[in-house]
């Protein structure tokens, strides 16, 4: 293939692996915040107190496994994302290596 072509097609995957990992992250960060603030402000209505840290390191203890299933299709969009920008990667090193064995021009 030539490199006009490929160029297109590279920066879509690219752009379509940024697109998913903001959206990723934000989602976890957001279920962090909201299980954060959970754990901080709730126990208050009882009049008990938790320590903003400790709230804070709980949130993120339960946010870990909880994204895990709750954006499942995110994080496999992602996944899929990086497998295809690799393979774009790899196929034009290897192209390149072979270009500069000689084996072809």
């Amino acid at each position: 293939m030539s490199d006009e072509l490929t160029a297109p097609e590279d920066a879509g995957a690219k752009s379509s692996l940024i697109k998913n990992l903001v959206l990723y992250t934000l989602a976890r960060l957001a279920l962090f915040a909201v299980l954060a603030g959970a754990i901080f402000y709730v126990p208050r209505l009882i009049d008990v107190n938790v320590p903003l840290l400790v709230a804070m390191a709980f949130g993120l203890l339960l946010s870990l496994p909880i994204s895990m299933f709750a954006f499942k299709s995110l994080r496999l969009a992602v996944n899929a994302d990086i497998a295809t920008v690799d393979a774009k990667r790899r196929e034009q090193r290897e192209d390149l290596e072979s270009k500069l064995r000689g084996d072809r021009e």
